[in-house]
């Protein structure tokens, strides 16, 4: 059982093309279809599920959007994607150890 915390965030593309999804630090990107649901799965070894921070501090991620893109830093120690389902969307392993366990 991973002992650490786990955070969630669903980004959804309700437009009408497709939206680039982009996560940071790792700059991995992806491509979000319309009326499609990306979740972006990350992950804090902390004993106390506490997070790196963002500009206001202790939050899992920071979102940035524009027209056609969506920017998600995931501060965490690794992250994946998931539909709504939690079946795997990508098979990188940025080195998630609860990758399997948390999805």
């Amino acid at each position: 059982m991973f002992a650490g915390g786990t955070a969630r965030l669903l980004v959804t593309n309700d437009g009408e093309a497709p939206l680039e999804l982009t996560v940071e630090p790792w700059a991995d990107t992806h491509r979000i279809l319309r009326q499609q649901t990306c979740v972006v799965i990350t992950h804090s070894s902390a004993a106390d599920g506490s997070w790196s921070g963002t500009q206001r501090g202790d939050e899992p991620f920071q979102v940035m959007h524009r027209p056609d893109s969506v920017t998600v830093w995931a501060n965490g120690e690794c992250f994946h994607l998931a539909d709504p389902a939690g079946h795997a969307i990508d098979a990188a392993d940025w080195h998630c150890p609860a990758q399997d366990a948390a999805s």
